[in-house]
């Protein structure tokens, strides 16, 4: 079962990758709780996930997932991933600056029945919105 979930949790990426929304109707379970205190469409199971994907991909058009690794144990797979895009329309009320972004996350999902059912997810919210210029940059601290 877990080469499966494993596959599943890949496929999770491919429908932010294409903006094929329907790719979430095979893995995500339409009651799926989604425990990213970020995301505003966290609560709303199977339809979340797909305002979720379409808000970001509206806000990066050029949004692209890769995936650096898959780890699977029992019912739960583990994904660490790396994302870019250009910020070319609005996002959490911040309008469009054209800037590039480059973040890193860790994303946890409980499967059932070949199915997301719960996701916990840890990302460089802060990093994005530096830099898509919502917030300043830190200076690297010097040695």
């Amino acid at each position: 079962m877990s080469d499966q979930n494993k596959d599943a949790a890949r496929r999770w990426f491919d429908a932010w990758n294409t903006g094929e929304l329907d790719l979430l109707d095979e893995i995500v379970a339409p009651d799926a709780v989604d425990h990213d205190r970020y995301n505003p469409n966290a609560s709303g199971g199977l339809e979340g996930a797909k305002r979720t994907v379409a808000m970001y991909r509206e806000a990066f058009p050029d949004i692209a997932f890769t995936v650096d690794d898959v780890i699977a144990e029992g019912d739960k797979v583990v994904v660490r991933w790396t994302a870019t895009g250009t910020h070319q329309g609005e996002i959490m009320g911040i309008p469009a600056t054209g800037n590039k972004s480059t973040v890193s996350g860790i994303g946890i999902d409980r499967f059932e029945d070949g199915k997301i059912v719960e996701a916990w997810n840890a990302w460089d919210t802060l990093g994005m919105m530096q830099n898509i210029g919502a917030l300043p940059q830190q200076e690297a601290a010097s040695a």
